[in-house]
């Protein structure tokens, strides 16, 4: 088995996982990149995104910095979290998406939780 299907396997064993979670809270799902983080919040039961945010966006990308730290991931956390309070979610189920909870992907569940959303 390589890298990429065994990240496929734990991501499918975390959702598996979420399922069992109430259904009526949103997930924040996050990808990452070796230069770049992206977060979304998509409600499972109507089948669309409610929040996004990137390291790619234009707000972010005008400091001239790269999604790539720890840094970075926090203020996408912040971004992602308060995008869905304007959207009316606070309380969430958070998709890791595969990864180990570790540097920025709970850098950004840090930044989610700083800006407003409980998980």
């Amino acid at each position: 088995m390589n890298k990429i299907a065994a990240r496929h396997k734990r991501k499918l064993r975390v959702r598996a996982r979420l399922k069992t979670l109430p259904m009526e809270r949103p997930r924040l799902t996050v990808n990452r990149t070796n230069r770049h983080i992206y977060a979304q919040v998509i409600d499972d039961q109507a089948g669309h995104t409610l929040a996004a945010a990137s390291s790619l966006e234009e707000a972010f990308t005008s400091t001239k910095r790269i999604g790539a730290d720890v840094d970075a991931a926090k203020e996408i956390g912040k971004m992602i979290a308060e995008r869905a309070v304007k959207a009316g979610v606070t309380q969430i189920r958070f998709d890791r998406g595969g990864y180990i909870f570790h540097g920025r992907i709970a850098a950004l569940a840090e930044g989610a939780r700083e800006g407003g959303l409980v998980f």
